[in-house]
């Protein structure tokens, strides 16, 4: 099977520890989509610098193709971030590198994938419509969605997913119902410590989370995205799929960052959510 991650990618700075992550909802799902033995692609746009260069070398040493990753004359996306015990909590973030303007040759190279991701964070929402049009599209709303504005894409794809951990959980399910009911051939509403609810036209199935003593809940959510488009693709008993995802997100828990790779960066230098010493420079994809 062919997945390939189509959005956003970050590197995550942790302040206290002085070290940044590979991240970023899209690139996360490609790797961990790899790592379940998907043939994996990414396309996005990474930055010249050192967090640029590491994050597409992290890519190429966890077996994901980079054939469709530009590379632009500037720093990488970024976000800040802290840890409040085990839960993250996004400071700032500087996005301007990992947006780009999808052309007719990345739309047409999707074709070649059994299934797309891509997700709030990148630029891609508005184009689900036509990535259907290539194949099979599935994308993740966040926590931070709109339903109404949501229901017009969910006819077009394959898997819509929500993060649902600040709804009561009759909300949830009832969010899953909902799209379910407006086109969606699948919804996964993940929540947290309290699992996730997957539905399908024929039934909708709790998944509680596995037990587990937290280091880093980032990139979790993705790594049960990731998890259930494999399963998906490979056929897999619906319920196999949903406790090897679990399994999967619980194993992202225990490291830091979505999936590891730290790299040492200056903290001090950090001013306002950018390093001041990158330059402010247009970025040309």
């Amino acid at each position: 099977m062919k997945i390939l991650g189509a959005g956003d990618n970050v590197a995550d700075r942790y302040l206290d520890a002085a070290t940044l992550y590979p991240g970023g909802n899209a690139l996360n799902v490609a790797v961990f989509a790899a790592r379940r033995g998907a043939n994996a692609g990414y396309l996005g746009v990474v930055g010249n610098d050192a967090a640029g260069r590491h994050i597409l070398q992290t890519l190429q040493a966890e077996r994901v193709d980079t054939s469709l990753t530009r590379v632009a004359h500037g720093p990488n996306a970024t976000a800040d971030v802290e840890l409040h015990g085990n839960d993250r909590v996004f400071l700032r973030s500087d996005r301007t590198t990992a947006q780009f303007e999808m052309d007719d040759a990345q739309l047409a190279a999707m074709a070649d994938y059994d299934i797309v991701h891509s997700g709030y964070a990148g630029t891609l929402r508005e184009r689900i419509p036509e990535m259907a049009q290539q194949t099979k599209v599935s994308f993740d709303f966040g926590s931070r969605f709109d339903i109404d504005e949501t229901e017009p894409f969910l006819p077009h794809l394959f898997l819509a997913s929500y993060s649902t951990s600040h709804l009561e959980d009759g909300e949830a399910v009832a969010l899953v119902e909902r799209a379910l009911a407006a086109g969606a051939a699948h919804v996964l509403a993940t929540r947290g410590s309290e699992g996730a609810i997957f539905g399908t036209s024929e039934r909708i199935i709790r998944q509680p989370a596995d037990r587990i003593s937290a280091r880093d809940t980032l990139g979790a959510g993705d790594a049960f995205i990731a998890g259930v488009l494999v399963g998906l693709a490979a056929g897999r008993d619906v319920r196999s799929m949903l406790v090897s995802a679990s399994a999967q997100a619980a194993q992202v828990c225990q490291e830091d960052g979505a999936f590891g790779y730290g790299l040492p960066f200056d903290a001090d230098a950090v001013v306002g959510g950018r390093d001041i010493n990158d330059e402010k420079k247009a970025v040309k994809a």
